[in-house]
């Protein structure tokens, strides 16, 4: 399989989205110090399979079990960067910007911060360089199995 820079390709095809750029902020510099997001970090997309990468972090799961992707922001920035557990509702937050992401709603919870597995994340926000198309090609993925 073949990655795809950004936009919507043939089916079957993985398509990459790369994280955004961090900005210019205090914690951000944190962030690029710690070496995140490293250069083939991000979201892979098939017809079948959502993977996200983010430094040792990764969410991996079916297109069946994604139940929506809605584009979202602003972020307050402390809560939007680096790997962030929400305390509220378990989600995971795979960011690098508070400008925007994709807020990743799914059936079935997923593992992601901790490598037993144990706890589970009901949704995933990741900021991508082009929330936009990342959200067409999942709702693509998700309206062809159904």
């Amino acid at each position: 399989m073949s990655d795809a820079r950004s936009g919507p390709g043939s089916a079957g095809s993985v398509e990459y989205f790369p994280f955004a750029a961090p900005p210019r902020t205090g914690l951000a510099r944190m962030l690029r110090l710690v070496g995140l997001p490293r250069p083939r970090d991000g979201v892979r997309v098939d017809d079948a399979r959502l993977e996200a990468v983010f430094g040792p972090w990764r969410v991996a799961t079916t297109i069946g079990n994604v139940a929506a992707a809605d584009v979202g922001g602003p972020y307050t920035e402390w809560k939007a960067l680096g790997a962030r557990l929400s305390l509220a509702d378990r989600g995971l937050t795979f960011g690098t910007n508070a400008t925007s992401g994709v807020c990743i709603r799914f059936r079935e919870p997923v593992p992601g911060i901790e490598p037993s597995g144990l706890l589970r994340h009901p949704g995933l926000t990741v900021t991508v360089a082009q929330p936009q198309l990342l959200v067409h090609r999942l709702r693509q993925a998700m309206e062809a199995i159904g």
